[in-house]
């Protein structure tokens, strides 16, 4: 099994871009289907985006769907979320997730299919 180590949160304004990374470690990262979720204060864990093991398909929450983008380098062992243009809103602690097959629930991942976490990264966004 892989363990998951997310960076690449911190203090931005409004308008930074920001690139979180997750960082795997164990054997068989090019195996798992890797997710990004946040949860922002007081509010529910919400699926952002996926990417399947060889990162030939990804699918994302309505939220960030044409403004966030996920993508995975096996060799390196890492899976990326590109944020061009953070808002306020995007403020929350960001986590990576894996699993050795993809569920689909109304079209989105539910958080409980994910077999390995992350400890999440922060995001501030504030001018």
């Amino acid at each position: 099994q892989v363990q998951l180590v997310e960076s690449g949160g911190g203090l931005v304004q409004p308008g930074d871009s920001l690139r979180l990374s997750c960082v795997a470690s164990g054997r068989g990262f090019g195996d798992y289907f890797v997710a990004w979720f946040r949860q922002g204060p007081g509010k529910e864990r919400e699926f952002l985006a996926g990417i399947n093991s060889s990162g030939s398909y990804t699918l994302y929450g309505d939220s960030v769907r044409g403004r966030f983008a996920i993508s995975r380098d096996n060799v390196k062992n890492t899976a990326y979320l590109q944020m061009p243009s953070v808002e306020p809103d995007d403020t929350a602690v960001y986590y990576c997730a894996a699993a050795s097959r993809l569920t689909l629930r109304n079209g989105m991942v539910p958080a409980t299919s994910l077999e390995v976490w992350g400890q999440g990264t922060l995001v501030t966004v504030s001018s």
